[in-house]
């Protein structure tokens, strides 16, 4: 007796179940493939007419990276029932509307969870023992020159305080982490992002660290992304990235599963993993 996997790679295409992808215009997703055996994807960026041509019969959007979801998008989706996305994220979907039409939302959930830990940790004992400053240190040729390198901080790491921000971004945490909660810290204190830039009051971060009242802040994540703000790349006590926490091959391949599971278990009744609450 053949699996039920192997009936639907023997379906044609036209009776597969129609999934809409929404992607930026230079990103594409790897496991498309395999997405392919099990569901017709309709890629807009592949038939620029298909989206016009089969919007009212669209049950479900694939949300590949955090691609606006625009109200006005969704007006365009009259039969919409469920978002599929691929981030932990859900800030750039109009919840309103979606709340407003009941339209399921499922994120990344768990998939990043443990990496994006590691990478945490990383940001932090990179801050704290001064490592990339210790790299600069080296590669510049000042270590013949200036002698031994400044003490890290592992010292004083007994009386600091350590902020790790990973909430979501909402209405209510936009700049949660604001000059008081800064301040609190105090010039021991070590934040680090890999939520959402916008957790955290990128100019009141800056002007702490910059007259001391702050430690050190390690940052994956930035307010208006790729644009970082000039103070904070112009200080040895803070370490930057380009919002890769999440960039592990661990990470995708759990995201895939995730994916693959929750668009079967939508078209065959079932329950949704990582379905947010609205």
């Amino acid at each position: 007796m053949r699996s039920q996997e192997e009936e639907e790679n023997t379906k044609p295409e036209e009776q597969l179940p129609l999934v809409l992808v929404h992607r930026p215009p230079t990103f594409d997703f790897p496991f498309r493939r395999r997405l392919q055996a099990h569901f017709r994807l309709l890629d807009p960026f592949d038939s620029p007419e298909a989206l016009s041509r089969h919007a009212q019969q669209v049950r479900v959007l694939l949300c590949v990276d955090p691609t606006p979801i625009s109200a006005d998008l969704l007006r365009r989706l009259p039969s919409l029932q469920l978002i599929v996305g691929s981030s932990a994220g859900v800030d750039h979907i109009d919840l309103s509307e979606c709340r407003r039409r009941r339209i399921a939302i499922t994120n990344a959930g768990a998939a990043f969870s443990d990496d994006v830990a590691d990478y945490a940790v990383g940001l932090l004992i990179d801050v704290l023992r001064r490592v990339s400053t210790a790299d600069r240190f080296v590669r510049s040729g000042l270590w013949p020159l200036k002698g031994d390198y400044p003490l890290g901080f592992k010292e004083r790491l007994a009386n600091s305080d350590i902020l790790i921000a990973c909430c979501a971004l909402t209405e209510e945490t936009h700049h949660i982490i604001n000059k008081d909660v800064l301040k609190a810290l105090g010039k021991g204190g070590v934040l680090v992002n890999v939520g959402r830039g916008a957790l955290v009051d990128e100019k009141e971060l800056s002007k702490l660290l910059v007259h001391g009242e702050l430690h050190g802040a390690g940052l994956d994540v930035f307010e208006n992304e790729p644009d970082v703000p000039k103070e904070l790349c112009e200080l040895d006590n803070v370490v930057l990235s380009p919002h890769c926490a999440v960039v592990t091959p661990e990470c995708f391949e759990a995201l895939e599963q995730l994916i693959v599971h929750n668009l079967k278990a939508f078209f065959s009744n079932q329950p949704l993993r990582s379905a947010i609450n609205l």
